[in-house]
């Protein structure tokens, strides 16, 4: 069995796209993971499986998903191995750049190609940067970048089925569930 973290996009948003961590774990239960947590109402899960291939599984949660919710959840699954190199990296960047207003990492579905990640980390300007490291973009921002604004460069919009956590809920979910 292996450990799998996933991360649902766009839920828990507003009135029409709910889907509490209870149910969550009902349904990922329910298509067959075991030992399934969940971890604050944001679509943070953690379970084991038999299964090997990253897309199988994601196409597993994503179909129980929509035939449970009646809406699409797209779905970022990190084996525990890969997370803790996530939580690894976040902390080595946040140590490299004290004074950050906001450090957001975005946990991509997939690796950008090299001339995407170009484009995304060419968006660098006063406010902030973004730095792509594998399945992960560190959106880096410096004090006064616009408070409440996630994606001030506009980067976001390149990299593809994402969602973003902060640093803290990295470290929290490598810590809880990565054994980092």
């Amino acid at each position: 069995m292996t450990t799998y973290l996933a991360f649902l996009r766009a839920i828990n948003l507003g009135a029409k796209r709910v889907f509490p961590k209870e149910d969550i774990r009902r349904v990922v239960e329910a298509a067959g993971f075991e030992g399934v947590e969940t971890h604050i109402n944001t679509g943070n899960v953690r379970f084991d499986s038999r299964m090997r291939s990253r897309e199988r599984i994601e196409q597993t949660l994503e179909q129980a998903f929509a035939a449970d919710r009646g809406f699409e959840v797209p779905t970022i699954v990190y084996s525990a191995a890969e997370f803790r190199e996530v939580a690894r990296q976040t902390h080595e960047l946040a140590e490299a750049n004290p004074g950050l207003a906001r450090h957001y990492v975005y946990l991509l579905k997939d690796e950008p190609a090299a001339s995407q990640t170009a484009d995304i980390e060419a968006r660098a300007d006063e406010r902030g940067r973004m730095l792509v490291r594998g399945r992960a973009a560190h959106a880096l921002l410096q004090p006064g970048y616009q408070d409440g604004a996630v994606d001030p460069l506009g980067a976001a919009k390149l990299l593809g089925v994402a969602t973003n956590r902060n640093v803290n809920v990295i470290g929290t979910l490598a810590e809880k569930w990565a054994g980092a």
